[in-house]
């Protein structure tokens, strides 16, 4: 079964606890300039920015995704660390780029300036980094 990536926009309960446990797992660096995941989470469900992978009904990654005019940005990537490994982030990033794709936006990824993790991912991806 593939990890379908979707917006979330209203979260149930579960999900809700999922993407606590998502960001559970995120180091400090990736949640800035949000105090903690829940905010994170908050900002992203206010913007309409939140997408999320999920896999048997359980989301198990999520990152926030925002559609700008001159291209689009993906950031706060994180999959809850007992799920890494298994291509659940790939998948965001892969659908992350299609949808800017047939929107006619290039997608850049955006993180903390210099950060060293966050500049191999974007080499390894081809995507521009641009500083949160």
């Amino acid at each position: 079964m593939p990890v379908i990536v979707e917006a979330v926009r209203q979260p149930s309960d579960q999900d809700r606890s999922d993407l606590a446990k998502i960001y559970a797992d995120a180091p400090d660096w990736l949640l800035a300039p949000h105090a903690d995941g829940a905010a994170l989470v908050a900002a992203g469900l206010a913007a309409g920015t939140l997408i999320a992978g999920r896999f048997n009904d359980r989301l198990l990654g999520a990152a926030l995704l925002e559609r700008g005019d001159g291209h689009w940005r993906l950031s706060h990537l994180c999959v809850r660390k007992v799920t890494r490994g298994r291509g659940v982030g790939q998948r965001l990033l892969d659908e992350a780029r299609r949808l800017a794709r047939e929107a006619g936006a290039p997608l850049h990824l955006a993180a903390p300036a210099g950060h060293l993790e966050s500049q191999a991912l974007a080499a390894r991806a081809g995507l521009p980094l641009d500083s949160l």
